[in-house]
Formats: C-alpha cells, sequence, structure tokens
C-alpha cells in the first residue's frame, strides 16, 4: 500500500520551504528545491476539468516484479471482477494516447505498448520508456502505476483540472509562475507521484538531467522529481481512495472490500 512505502513512490518533503528559508515565491524557496503546496480536493472540486484543456496521454507502468506476491503478474490480478491494470485504463478512457509499459497479454488492443529497458528496470526506466512513445503535440501527461484499482474518472478528472489551473497562458513548462505537476497525497500526507499529472516539458527536462549523472534503471522517483514544483492534493472526494496501491494480497482483499 503506497502509504506504507515510501520508497516505491518517493519520500514526501513538507508542504513548505525549509525550516528558515523565507520562500521567494509559491514554488521555490531561497535555499532552493520545491515548494509542495497542497490543497484540498473534494467534492465541490471534481470535475473542474475544462474542454479548453489540452489533450492529454496516459502511461500506466505495469512492469514490477511483485516480489510481495511470489512474482504473479500483480496488474493483471483481478479486483471487482476486473484486472487492476484494465481499471486504471478506464480511468483514463479519454487519453490520447494509452501507453501501458509491461506486458502486452491481455492489454486491450487501442492500447499501445511498450517496455523498459531493461525489464524491470523501475519506475523512472519505465516511465522514460513510456514518455518515449508519446506524439510531440502532447504536452500534459497522467503518469500512473497500474495497481491503482480504486482509481476513477473523476480522481484523474481532478488532477487535471487542478494543473489546469496553475497554467500560466500556453506555457507548458514549470517555471516561477507555474507548476511541472499535480499529484494525489495518501492520508499521511505522503506524496504519490504514480497518481498524478505532469506537464511533458519539465519531465523531459528532468529526465535529461538525471540521465547524466546516473542510469535510469535502478532510480528513485525521488531523484527523478528533485527540484521539479508540485502541487499536492490529498483526496477529500466522495468514494475510496484513488491513490490507494496493491502491492500484497491483503491490499488486493481491502481493494475487494471497496468496490463491493
Amino acid at each position: 500500500m503506497a502509504s506504507h512505502r515510501a520508497d516505491r513512490r518517493g519520500s514526501s518533503p513538507p508542504p513548505a520551504g525549509p525550516a528558515g528559508c523565507p520562500l521567494i515565491n509559491r514554488q521555490v524557496s531561497a535555499c532552493g528545491g520545491p515548494l509542495f503546496v497542497q490543497v484540498g480536493a473534494g467534492p465541490t472540486g471534481l470535475g473542474r476539468y475544462r474542454s479548453r484543456v489540452r489533450r492529454y496521454a496516459a502511461v500506466v507502468l505495469a512492469g514490477g516484479a511483485a516480489r510481495r506476491m511470489d512474482g504473479v503478474d500483480k496488474p493483471a490480478q483481478p479486483v471487482g471482477g476486473r484486472p487492476m491494470r484494465d481499471r486504471v485504463l478506464a480511468a483514463v478512457a479519454d487519453a490520447a494516447p494509452r501507453i501501458l509499459v509491461g506486458p502486452a497479454a491481455g492489454v486491450p488492443a487501442d492500447v499501445v505498448i511498450t517496455r523498459e529497458s531493461p525489464p524491470g528496470g523501475g519506475p523512472v526506466a519505465a516511465a522514460a520508456a513510456g514518455l518515449a512513445r508519446l506524439p510531440a503535440d502532447v504536452d500534459l501527461l497522467a503518469l500512473l502505476a497500474a495497481d491503482l484499482p480504486l482509481l476513477t474518472g473523476d480522481a484523474v478528472r481532478e488532477l487535471l483540472g487542478q494543473l489546469e489551473d496553475e497554467q500560466d497562458g500556453d506555457q507548458p513548462a514549470a517555471g516561477p509562475g507555474g507548476i511541472a505537476g499535480v499529484c494525489f497525497v495518501d492520508d499521511a500526507g505522503r506524496r504519490q507521484p504514480l497518481c498524478g499529472v505532469w506537464r511533458v516539458a519539465p519531465l523531459r527536462a528532468a529526465f535529461t538531467r538525471l540521465v547524466t549523472q546516473r542510469p535510469l534503471a535502478g532510480a528513485s522517483l525521488r531523484a527523478l522529481l528533485h527540484g521539479l514544483a508540485v502541487r499536492e492534493v490529498p483526496w477529500r472526494g466522495g468514494g475510496p481512495p484513488p491513490w490507494f496501491d496493491c502491492d500484497t494480497d491483503e491490499d488486493l482483499r481491502r481493494a475487494e472490500e471497496w468496490v463491493r
């Protein structure tokens, strides 16, 4: 479950500048690094995704080793009679394209399939493989784990709406007046970057920076996102938390109870 595994998603910095550092603006403190602006997501905030928001794509990461589930194809495990992977893909049915990084077996025909290098190379390598398949004209990306069986279209639209709120004219890149992405935080306030929506330009720049420092295989999401301004969104909407991921059999049982 994501709230217990900060190393998988990247640990959450406090939602303010480092202690003793004055804030230069909403995103950056005088000591450097990102300021994570936290806002609420609730029933009154849902549906703010407006038609003027540009086209978005989705990259779903499904190549994990599932070591805590005896190496099974975890995204293919059913919740509510449907593979978790398919539930995530359904939550982004309006994305174009939908890209899945992982095994192709059983994946809907309209989904683009690719693999990270090497297979099992971790979420950063997988995200890079998905990003490489994006058309040039796409500048918004939903980056999602494939083991989020409680994710809904409403939750994705909430993230898109939050990012739209920060849009600065037609500029897709983050800077002093904008942010790089929006993601949910769990009940403990930990950031869930694989349940988020990102601007493609700053995300590509983050990969370019990281690959000059180390191989992408085995890299952490925290290292990838270092220095990016991110808006954190607690889930206060109706229904179960969309950020809940399934890494164990017990997680699957809990998800089943929620979807009954």
